[in-house]
């Protein structure tokens, strides 16, 4: 405290936890400015991953479930994630295990880039499941 008074700077706690706790003698204001610099720095070169819904019905036909196919290629090369859902309505709720086959051929089609991250499970009137791309 006598050296930091001394030096006309500030006494700081780099690990308060540590025994015993390690100070230095450094000027606050410049040593939070640096801080919040290496913190915005960090952030900076964060990807932030976001999920994309395709939403497909049990009835659809292969060049549309080929165009979803593409657009979900796209999707995993830029980095996202992906969530397919299969929504069911009226009379296809009773075939609902009939159309696993679709998420299958789906997840199938895009085997090369991406993996499944969560498998198809049934919530409520839908069918969803989450694609996320493969690491190299």
């Amino acid at each position: 405290m006598r050296l930091a008074e001394e030096a006309e700077l500030d006494l700081v706690k780099i690990a308060p936890t540590a025994q015993p706790p390690v100070c230095r003698i450094v000027d606050y204001g410049k040593f939070k400015y640096e801080q919040l610099r290496r913190e915005k720095e960090a952030r900076k070169k964060q990807k932030i991953i976001e999920v994309k819904e395709i939403r497909l019905s049990p009835n659809i036909d292969t060049n549309d479930l080929n165009t979803k196919t593409n657009a979900a290629r796209k999707f995993l090369t830029k980095g996202d994630r992906v969530k397919i859902t299969l929504r069911f309505r009226g009379r296809e709720m009773a075939h609902m295990n009939n159309s696993r086959h679709i998420l299958d051929d789906f997840a199938q089609n895009l085997a090369d880039i991406a993996v499944v991250e969560k498998a198809p499970k049934v919530e409520g009137r839908s069918m969803t499941m989450f694609l996320a791309q493969k690491k190299s």
